[in-house]
């Protein structure tokens, strides 16, 4: 057995042999392909099976995964960098369809050369500190609420209350916010201010009551 087969055997998984061999026939030489490939560019991957597909991790981080459905294949290379390489190299997919679209053969792929540069930036990633899947967990902060007049006005009244609103973060003051903006009839509307501008100059948040 060859340096090259070793590094397979003591890092495979025998699940990922049961996922491929029950994959439709068309996507088994896919998969194969694509799993050897892994392993060469990385032969310190280890590989597993989450979310009922084989991955693929560096350093305990997923970096990447394979998918076998009814009708193609799909290769996944997680980080939002290599996601713009790709794209920059004007390959890539829209929606989900993993990073090269859907596969029906091996003819769908790119280049073995162009699929291990993928991989080994992704691998760089991790080698410098970062997680791939954590990108997706990001978001764009929400701007401020926009203060409705109405409850600009009883703040302005109410010191007290105006001095707690305006302490509070912005996702806290979105919240009263939303409680006035929400109401559909006026009655409803009066009633929710009076109880936020009692509760503002108490001091509290809007979910104070459960708050430990």
């Amino acid at each position: 057995m060859g340096i090259f087969a070793q590094a397979i055997a003591m890092k495979s998984d025998p699940r990922i042999d049961t996922y491929i061999a029950r994959a439709a026939p068309f996507a088994q030489p896919v998969l194969r392909h694509l799993r050897s490939l892994v392993h060469r560019v990385c032969p310190e991957a280890e590989e597993a099976i989450k979310w009922r597909m084989p991955m693929f991790s560096l350093e305990g981080k997923l970096f990447c995964a394979l998918g076998a459905f009814k009708a193609h294949c799909r290769f996944m290379i997680f980080g939002p960098e290599v996601r713009a390489l790709i794209k920059a190299d004007g390959r890539g997919s829209p929606d989900d369809m993993g990073s090269f679209g859907k596969l029906a053969s091996l003819a769908d792929l790119p280049d073995d050369r162009q699929i291990a540069k993928y991989l080994k930036f992704a691998a760089g990633q991790i080698a410098r500190g970062k997680s791939p899947m954590s990108r997706a967990r990001r978001r764009t902060p929400k701007p401020a609420p926009k203060v409705p007049a109405a409850l600009a006005a009883a703040l302005k009244r109410n010191p007290a209350a105006g001095s707690t609103f305006a302490g509070l973060s912005p996702s806290c003051r979105r919240e009263y916010v939303e409680l006035i903006a929400g109401a559909k009839r006026e009655e409803t509307r009066t009633r929710r201010m009076a109880q936020a501008m009692q509760w503002l100059a108490d001091g509290k948040r809007l979910n104070w009551k459960y708050e430990r």
